[in-house]
């Protein structure tokens, strides 16, 4: 019943932006921060950002000043605006919510940017 689905990925030329989408539904718990990682081929998963429940982002320091996590409480939704794109941020980019009890993945979405 609990679902985590995304939207926005693609490709995407270096320097252009893009932004990923991720609703969560049916969660029964109450969600605390929500968040984004990314896994690039060959890589493991690594953090990109998250946010709490009052909008206070934290950011790993490859996407600092490039990327913007914002989340919408009433639609239980969290987005990140990606800017200044590199070849780099080429990954799988995962969602999640956090509850006290269980935290839960969206389905991952490909973000290709090319150069």
């Amino acid at each position: 019943q609990v679902q985590l689905v995304q939207s926005g990925g693609g490709l995407v030329q270096a320097g252009g932006s893009l932004r990923l989408s991720c609703a969560a539904s049916r969660v029964p718990f109450t969600i605390n921060a929500m968040g984004w990682y990314r896994q690039a081929p060959g890589k493991q998963r690594e953090l990109v950002a998250t946010v709490s429940r009052g909008g206070s982002g934290n950011y790993a320091d490859s996407v600092k000043g490039r990327f913007t996590i914002s989340r919408d409480n009433a639609k239980d939704t969290v987005y990140l605006q990606m800017d200044s794109l590199k070849a780099e941020d080429t990954a799988v980019y995962y969602c999640n919510a956090d509850t006290i009890f269980k935290t839960y993945w969206g389905q991952g979405t490909q973000v290709t940017v090319s150069s």
